[in-house]
């Protein structure tokens, strides 16, 4: 409905202004208001300075010219210039028909046509569980992934790992400590060592000679805890190995690994560095290797190679993304904690440094806070298995796969966020994951019921034009809004408003629940109130999906 109107726009414009460029797509949106109408437009505004006309009159021209649609039952002018649009109800109502024929693809849309995006997300470093914090990245990565599969782009879920630098060096050492039976208890632990039991069970894998699969690869305990670089081999992929299987759980599957030190085994990040030397964007001084930043928008220039060796973060970062865009990724999102925020600049900045036509402000960044888990009232700190932090396995298995999922996407993702797990498991319609589930899970059973009372249901025996309860036009206009909220929440990385729009879905269809029988002896009105029904539980089924929580038959 929303594209009808775009398109009545377009087209009147088109035909009062010929000569003019006309906007192929209007900004129109929905009204808060009902007395405004279903949508409104701003146009005629935004075509004040072109056309050198009050707006007023610009848009009494335009609805002057509007084709006739029977869809359209009133069209009105607001304020300095805007254009309502009041809806037949006999088009909400279409929208009936348009989700029961469409069922699942009810929603999806062509608007990427078929533009290749990578999607990297969780990129967490192999050593240990992962924690509630890269649960929130998986989430709302992967929900973004779907989003886009929805609206017609072809999606690649990428996993980075940071497979090198001074934090696998840690891990290698704790390791090693375990391994020759040093504790963290004792004085002779590594300052900087990770001390979860984990780190125990890669020791006695690795001394037990167990071999490990991550991704494309196999390692095979060597058993000798002298080997530093066998442990620290081994070690990295068993918690690869340990981070998939928690991925796994999640229902999260990546389609590209890359690992951080093959950027360093390839050459990428020397060519790379080289390259920006070439390009003259890079300086000595202090003894370290400087790139201009400063000359990109940072508000001062960055150390590239340090004085005592080695380069920093952003380097292979740098080096990262240039292969991301050499594979034809010229739309890229880097879903990441937030405090990767420092780095954002930085790669940027690397990356219109070597001039190889990446666009400013290539790629986007959606950057998640932390995420604080309450029990009781109470924070919860610790777990045995991690030492020091809540891991995801954690949170699934007290809460489940379902719950983890919406509650860790329900949330815009830069906001702070605290996990309630005793909401989490309730089930009231206080918890929103429960709500919704519920709500399709009896729609489902009114299936049972139809059999029970010896009715049947026939979507052409259906008369639509009964539904005109309150309760009813809430439910159809919540559906109709679904394909638009898909778009949108693609467009505008967030998830979140799925979240919220399925609880209100499944508030409008409890409150029609609860006011009016569906199973009535008048066979017209009871097949047009299935026919709402119906359709409410495949958009429910969608939207779920989306969120790639299930949608439950029974509860």
């Amino acid at each position: 409905m929303k594209r009808l109107v775009q398109d009545l726009l377009a087209d009147a414009v088109q035909r009062a202004w010929p000569d003019i460029d006309t906007p192929a797509a209007p900004h129109v949106e929905r009204t808060r208001d009902a007395a405004h109408g279903d949508f409104a437009s701003n146009i005629a505004m935004t075509l004040t300075k072109t056309l050198r006309r009050n707006p007023r009159e610009i848009a009494q021209t335009i609805v002057d010219t509007l084709a006739d649609d029977e869809q359209i039952a009133q069209v009105e002018i607001a304020g300095p210039g805007f254009i309502n649009f009041f809806l037949a109800s006999a088009a909400f109502r279409a929208t009936i028909d348009e989700v029961l024929a469409a069922g699942a693809a009810y929603g999806r849309s062509h608007t990427g046509a078929g533009q290749k995006v990578m999607i990297e997300f969780v990129s967490a470093n192999p050593t240990g569980p992962l924690h509630v914090g890269h649960g929130r990245g998986a989430a709302v990565g992967d929900c973004l992934a779907r989003l886009f599969e929805a609206t017609g782009f072809d999606v690649t879920r990428e996993f980075y790992y940071n497979d090198a630098g001074a934090q696998i060096a840690n891990l290698a050492v704790s390791v090693q400590a375990r391994a020759k039976g040093i504790t963290p208890e004792n004085d002779a632990w590594p300052t900087d060592g990770y001390r979860g039991d984990y780190i125990a069970d890669v020791a006695a894998a690795y001394l037990a000679g167990e071999t490990v699969a991550a991704d494309d690869r196999e390692v095979t305990g060597a058993g000798d805890a002298d080997n530093l670089n066998a442990i620290r081999e081994f070690a990295v992929a068993y918690l690869r190995r340990e981070q998939d299987a928690d991925l796994k759980a999640f229902a999260v599957d990546f389609d590209v690994y890359s690992l951080e030190s093959a950027l360093y085994s390839e050459g990428r990040v020397e060519r790379t560095v080289q390259s920006l030397i070439d390009a003259g964007h890079t300086y000595e001084a202090d003894g370290a290797l400087w790139l201009k930043t400063t000359d990109f928008g940072d508000d001062k220039d960055r150390v590239m190679r340090k004085a005592e060796g080695g380069y920093t973060y952003f380097v292979p970062d740098v080096a990262y993304h240039v292969g991301k865009w050499e594979r034809g990724y010229t739309r890229a999102i880097n879903e990441q904690g937030a405090d990767h925020h420092g780095t954002i600049a930085r790669v940027r900045a690397g990356l219109q440094a070597l001039d190889i036509g990446i666009p400013k402000g290539w790629p986007d960044y959606v950057l998640h806070q932390m995420v604080t888990v309450m029990r009781a009232g109470e924070e919860v700190k610790l777990s045995k298995r991690a030492g020091s932090y809540v891991t995801l396995r954690d949170l699934i298995d007290e809460v489940g796969r379902d719950a983890t999922r919406y509650f860790l996407a329900a949330r815009k993702p830069d906001s702070q966020q605290t996990f309630d797990i005793d909401l989490a498991r309730s089930q009231s319609e206080e918890n929103p994951v429960y709500y919704i589930q519920y709500a399709h899970a009896r729609i489902c059973s009114v299936v049972g019921q139809l059999a029970e009372r010896d009715m049947t249901y026939s979507r052409e025996a259906g008369d639509l034009a009964r539904l005109d309860s309150p309760h009813e036009q809430r439910l159809i206009t919540a559906i109709s809004r679904f394909p638009e909220l898909v778009e949108t929440a693609a467009t505008d990385f967030a998830p979140q408003a799925v979240a919220h729009y399925l609880r209100d879905l499944a508030d409008a269809f409890h409150s029609y629940y609860n006011a009016q029988q569906f199973l009535v002896d008048d066979a017209a009105l009871r097949n047009a109130r299935l026919a709402l029904v119906f359709a409410t539980r495949q958009v429910l089924a969608n939207g779920l999906k989306l969120l790639g929580v299930s949608a439950p038959e029974q509860m």
